[in-house]
């Protein structure tokens, strides 16, 4: 068949909505397409894809290639879409079978060489994925990130041709170990702190109502060291807690998986501009307020 669907994700802020991969090879003067309102970088995945598939020895199609991203008016940034066109340019020009292409979900970048490359945001698809009903095939730089939602079924590859292989059913893709929930660790403790007893019966207060805290006094009298150890006497965090906390981390690229049932403690500078407190932009990224979520954020 000349037309291939192929099921991706997009980022946008925490969230990751459904992306389609349509792709058709048609007669005419070779070319190479991609709509759908790509930015640059999706843009550029034409030649990413173009040299990882004949690194990988597959044969390029000398066709008309259109790949269209649907939703169209969704914006699609990032080279997260590289693995999802290059099946379907493999399934439309009939390399790999594309009957069980439905069955999953693909994100990853393409070397040149047809290795796959982290990306960022692995957590919000694959939370997604599962919903769907779907599982999900992700570069093994992201499979501990992606193995914390333990109600998507994860697959972890390493290159190109180790996905062909799955779906020509001669090897299987690995699954990666799902996370087991271990207590919070926190290098700090409220125990550690001698006196101060005012100061740690107003965060026992704050933490057991949820309430905001001024603290108020000269430097060196432990306002910043108390404020740290507040994580410390708050309610443990539940799973589906942890997870928004670790979505956040991942879309912003931070390192989810680490100690992901502890309670974020952030405290920007105090001349941190109003970007960086909130977040935002044009592709939406979170600030120092989103990555507090579900924790403490002090401002010393």
């Amino acid at each position: 068949m000349s037309l291939a669907v192929v099921y991706t994700r997009a980022q946008l802020g925490v969230g990751a909505p459904l992306v389609t991969v349509e792709t058709h090879l048609s007669n005419g003067l070779p070319g190479f397409t991609i709509v759908g309102l790509p930015e640059t970088a999706v843009k550029e995945s034409k030649d990413r894809v173009r040299s990882a598939l004949l690194n990988s020895h597959f044969d390029f199609p000398q066709r008309r290639i259109t790949v269209n991203l649907a939703p169209a008016d969704l914006p699609k940034e990032g080279g997260r879409y590289d693995l999802a066109i290059a099946l379907a340019i493999l399934a439309a020009s009939e390399q790999i079978p594309g009957q069980a292409l439905a069955e999953y979900e693909f994100v990853g970048e393409l070397g040149l060489s047809g290795d796959l490359r982290r990306i960022r945001g692995a957590i919000p698809a694959a939370i997604a994925c599962g919903e769907a009903k779907r599982a999900l095939v992700v570069p093994r730089l992201n499979s501990t990130e992606a193995a914390l939602c333990r109600n998507t079924e994860v697959l972890v590859a390493s290159n190109l041709l180790s996905v062909c292989a799955h779906l020509h059913k001669r090897e299987a893709l690995e699954t990666p170990v799902k996370s087991v929930a271990h207590d919070a660790f926190y290098p700090t403790d409220m125990s550690d702190v001698k006196g101060q007893l005012q100061a740690r019966r107003a965060l026992e207060v704050a933490a057991s109502g949820g309430h905001n805290l001024l603290f108020f006094g000269p430097p060196g009298t432990g306002k910043s060291m108390l404020a740290s150890r507040l994580p410390t006497i708050m309610p443990p965090l539940r799973e589906s807690e942890a997870l928004e906390v670790a979505a956040v981390k991942s879309v912003a690229n931070q390192s989810a998986a680490s100690n992901w049932l502890s309670r974020p403690f952030r405290s920007p500078h105090h001349t941190a501009s109003a970007i960086a407190l909130v977040g935002g932009g044009s592709n939406p990224r979170p600030g120092e307020i989103s990555l507090a979520h579900n924790g403490v954020l002090f401002f010393g």
